[in-house]
């Protein structure tokens, strides 16, 4: 089984607040001495925190309830009672939160440390000195806490790096990024042999670098979800250059391009405001004269020929992205 996970779906319900105490004041000599009951302790919260050091949502897997602590009760002498403990949920960075029966995003996590309450600990109540007066100087009733919160949330993973690959199952991204990083995908000759997202650290001029992701290949209809349809296209989200690899033996460029793009204005629109290049993989399978032909139908956008095998057009490849990512 994959160690990726990038679903969860979790019940969760916040800690109920602690009822204020009726306390009356009693002591030699003071036989009616007035209210002296403290305020119940605040509940404990259910708290989303990001973790930098986490890549999944495999902790949370088999974790289907979490519930924080009730606070208690406030007691003699005005003292207030203790806070229940919190829970806290530490996740990648990159993901959000979704109530599970309106889809509504509720939090999203996007640095490091970040804390976002998910579900409020319930208010503790008042106890019956905050309710005396000059007309009414010995109160006895007092506040019951307020109820916890509960619900179930969908916690979800986007892989956030500086260039997604986009393309369709087969188009040699997982070779692309076996060459040029240290990562190590499954490579086969074979449909969806990416099946989670890979991620590689791409080494650049003058100690720069930036990261790539490989996620699972696209295929007509992904949007639907079809194939890995969505699974792979809310990976693409978080990334901020969309490298396409279209295989340069295909019977058109353009027009895979066109699918692919397409895939992904059907999925979501503002994707296409990312900046985007084409590289045409595989080229050592084509000749010179076939390069020109397919260089007269490409689309409007930065493109290179490159080969992942003969090692043909890679540094240009970096020398693209470092340019698009820098502008």
């Amino acid at each position: 089984m994959s160690n990726f996970i990038d679903y969860v779906k979790i019940h969760c319900a916040s800690g109920k607040g602690g009822a204020g105490s009726q306390h009356m004041f009693r002591a030699k000599g003071v036989p009616k001495g007035g209210p002296d009951g403290g305020d119940g302790g605040r509940g404990g919260h259910i708290i989303l925190r990001g973790n930098k050091q986490m890549w999944t949502l495999l902790p949370l897997k088999y974790k289907k309830h979490v519930a924080a602590e009730a606070g208690t009760g406030g007691s003699n002498n005005n003292q207030t009672g203790a806070e229940g403990k919190d829970v806290y949920l530490d996740v990648p960075v990159g993901t959000i939160a979704r109530n599970a029966d309106t889809e509504e995003i509720i939090a999203e996590i996007s640095e490091d440390k970040q804390e976002i309450i998910l579900f409020e600990g319930g208010k503790g109540g008042r106890g019956n000195k905050f309710f005396a007066t000059p007309t009414l100087q010995a109160p006895r009733f007092a506040q019951p806490g307020m109820p916890s919160v509960e619900g179930w949330v969908i916690l979800e993973l986007k892989v956030l790096a500086d260039v997604g690959l986009v393309g369709f199952p087969n188009a040699g991204k997982s070779t692309l990024l076996s060459v040029i990083t240290a990562a190590k995908p499954e490579i086969a000759d074979y449909p969806f042999t990416t099946l989670t997202p890979n991620l590689g650290i791409v080494a650049y001029r003058d100690y720069r670098s930036f990261i790539m992701a490989d996620i699972p290949g696209i295929i007509e209809g992904a949007h639907l979800g079809k194939g890995l349809g969505i699974q792979f296209l809310k990976h693409i989200e978080r990334n901020s250059l969309l490298l396409f690899v279209v295989q340069s033996d295909v019977d058109s460029v353009f027009d895979q391009y066109q699918i692919l793009l397409r895939e992904l204005k059907e999925y979501n629109p503002e994707l296409l405001d990312k900046p985007r290049i084409l590289a045409i993989s595989k080229s050592d399978l084509i000749d010179d004269e076939l390069k020109e032909d397919i260089e007269k139908k490409l689309p409007d956008i930065p493109y290179v020929f490159i080969s992942a095998v003969t090692q043909t057009g890679l540094m240009e490849l970096k020398d693209l992205i470092c340019k698009e990512l820098h502008k």
